[in-house]
């Protein structure tokens, strides 16, 4: 039975896998280990840029904070039953603790699981709270800042315009997050980053790097308010929304149409008019010529509305001649070619392509458009996404005027239904007050949807009464946003309703390992290896170790859990199986008898067990254990 290390214990090492994958593809450019690099170039041939001169984006720190987002992290994450809502039935989650080590600690539960991520990280104003002075050890800057390591002289640092590393301090906050947030995206998910002028163009560059050019999506620009800020001899009205996808299979979905109702009514239903010629003089009959060709209008067959059936061929009844022209007047070509047009049902009684008539005499054919939703536009400016609805919003919930500038519900819920639906993963590592999870839970009331939330949000102090941190606000927000849901449901339709929607959220908190050899410390070794005979920390619960190993084994952590008892003994089953924890003192081979008849029960693919070394009475005990459950196919065990 091996024992978990402290290798075990830290999170992804993210340049191990890499070098693991290279490996995989190249493995001849590998020596005794490492890589030749004369080799690799020789690989990739005319794909390598040496020329000292060359279009780049960097800046001072850039190595070093590429450096941190692989740097592994030995922290965990502890449960928080008693600060959350419906604990045990609940799959979204809030996590309070430094954004940096979370997205870290995340990186196996969560890899390429999330469809969107949406972040709105501070403007760099020059007065907002951007990171602890001493971020490069960021784990034990955090325990620090959070009080759980004393230290009397930490202290936090605004990133000032006279620091004379203003832009490099934001840039290297931000790169690291969005290294290790892009490993968290699915394949077709896509991300959101609100920003201002202060740092849009450096983080344009920045999202290009990490995300790829080809894989921008677009910047949005949004009208954050009408009366302007009037800093400068112009008053700045808007902010940006910049969309990257993952990978080039990122599809974002059709909104509805502004009201919801299309202009114009027959026997199947409500429509539009477009045109079916194509206006644009680029186009016509010089250079599309398949696409000019005439179509003919029964004249005499007009229904309710006015509109005529058409024919692609003359006869008695069919003896208009209408030719597309664009927009110079010049010959033109249709949308649409001959078999397209003849596929369109034109015998029936309501077709999708008609005449009409128009003022000056002529005629135009249309395409009955019976489509209610239309593509997201760069321009938003619709009340709902005004940053004073935030403010508005907030105070409907008895938290008006303890927090600055919410983003409004409005905002959030357009980016969800643009990029995503029924189960999605949602992300916000910079959560403030917590509108990512309010917007979600609105947005399945609406439209049925299970769409779940994951939440970090650093515990920044604030001056509140009530309130310590930025996360209490946010924390509180759900719970009085939970009730007004749920009481809102009752004004929609009875199938809406009848849908049930998850109006809770699990709460943990960013902590040291509760395992002491993952945590020891070259200083104080020979004392912690001397108070290791138990390896669980005395002031942590069995829990707050269950979760843990749901981080080191890559589970989610909102996964089906549950207690048996075998033996008098307290098991923990896991995903079905997936994993069996027992933390128990005194467990007799009975005990693991029992284990070992759950691979029958519960069939999963895998499954893998885990004890606390001290439990067992002595090594003979513990080598039996091991035996019996390889007997019963189960390979993975290990201690800790």
């Amino acid at each position: 039975m091996k024992k978990l290390t402290r290798e075990d214990g830290a999170s992804p090492d993210l340049v191990a896998d890499n070098i693991e994958r290279l490996q995989e593809i190249f493995p001849e450019v590998f020596a005794d280990g490492a890589i030749d690099f004369d080799a690799l170039k020789e690989t990739l041939g005319e794909y390598v840029d040496d020329r000292e001169e060359r279009y780049s984006f960097t800046w001072h720190g850039k190595a070093r904070a590429r450096q941190i987002a692989q740097i592994p992290s030995t922290g965990t994450l502890r449960p928080c039953p008693g600060e959350s809502v419906n604990w045990d039935t609940t799959k979204n989650i809030f996590i309070e603790g430094d954004n940096l080590e979370v997205l870290k600690l995340l990186q196996k539960s969560y890899h390429r699981k999330v469809k969107m991520i949406y972040i709105d990280p501070p403007y760099n104003t020059g007065k907002e709270f951007i990171y602890p002075d001493k971020w490069q050890d960021n784990l034990d800057t955090y325990l620090r800042y959070t009080g759980q390591v004393d230290d009397e002289g930490f202290k936090l640092s605004a990133n000032s315009e006279t620091s004379g590393r203003y832009h490099t301090n934001w840039l290297n906050m931000m790169y690291p997050r969005l290294r290790l947030a892009r490993n968290l995206l699915r394949d077709d998910g896509v991300i959101f980053v609100s920003i201002d002028d202060n740092e849009v163009h450096n983080l344009r560059h920045l999202m290009d790097e990490v995300f790829g050019p080809e894989n921008f999506q677009g910047a949005i620009v949004i009208q954050a308010n009408k009366r302007g800020q009037t800093y400068k001899d112009i008053a700045k009205t808007h902010e940006y929304l910049l969309v990257y996808g993952r990978e080039d299979q990122t599809e974002l979905f059709e909104l509805d149409k502004a009201g919801g109702k299309l202009p114009f009514e027959d026997e199947r239903g409500q429509f539009d008019l477009w045109e079916l010629r194509n206006r644009n003089p680029k186009f016509g009959k010089h250079n599309r010529p398949n696409l000019h060709f005439p179509i003919y209008a029964a004249e005499n067959q007009l229904d309710s509305n006015g509109y005529a059936k058409i024919s692609l061929e003359p006869s008695s009844e069919f003896s208009i001649k209408i030719l597309p022209s664009n927009s110079a007047g010049e010959p033109g070509c249709w949308r649409w070619g001959r078999e397209k047009i003849s596929g369109s049902d034109l015998n029936s009684d309501t077709p999708d392509v008609v005449a009409k008539q128009v003022r000056d005499g002529g005629w135009n054919v249309y395409q009955k458009s019976r489509k209610n939703t239309t593509k997201p536009k760069s321009l938003w400016t619709e009340t709902a996404v005004i940053s004073e609805q935030g403010t508005v919003e907030l105070g409907r919930l008895e938290l008006g005027g303890i927090f600055d500038h919410p983003k409004p519900l409005g905002l959030l819920e357009k980016t969800l239904k643009i990029a995503t639906q029924s189960d999605d993963l949602i992300v916000d590592f910079f959560a403030g007050v917590a509108t990512l999870g309010h917007a979600v839970w609105r947005t399945n009331a609406e439209d049925g949807a299970g769409r779940r939330y994951l939440l970090v949000q650093l515990p920044e102090p604030v001056d509140v009464d009530d309130f310590s941190t930025i996360a209490d606000i946010g924390k509180e927000r759900l719970r009085r946003a939970a009730k007004e849901v749920a009481a809102d449901r009752d004004k929609m339709l009875p199938g809406i309703r009848s849908r049930s929607i998850d109006l809770g959220f699990q709460v943990f908190k960013l902590s040291s390992s509760n395992i002491k050899p993952w945590d020891a410390g070259f200083d104080t070794m020979e004392r912690d290896l001397l108070a290791s005979v138990d390896n669980i920390k005395s002031d942590r619960s069995e829990d707050d170790v269950l979760y843990e190993l749901l981080l080191k084994y890559g589970l989610d952590l909102a996964i089906p859990i549950e207690t048996r008892n075998i033996e008098g003994r307290s098991i923990t089953v896991i995903g079905a199986g997936a994993l069996i924890v027992c933390l128990a003192d005194d467990i007799s081979l009975e005990v693991v008898s029992g284990i070992a008849t759950l691979k029958d029960e519960l069939q999963p693919e895998i499954m893998r067990v885990v004890f606390k070394d001290s439990g067992f009475a002595d090594d003979v005990i513990k080598t039996n254990a091991a035996q019996i459950l390889k007997q019963a196919g189960i390979d993975d065990v290990k201690s800790l």
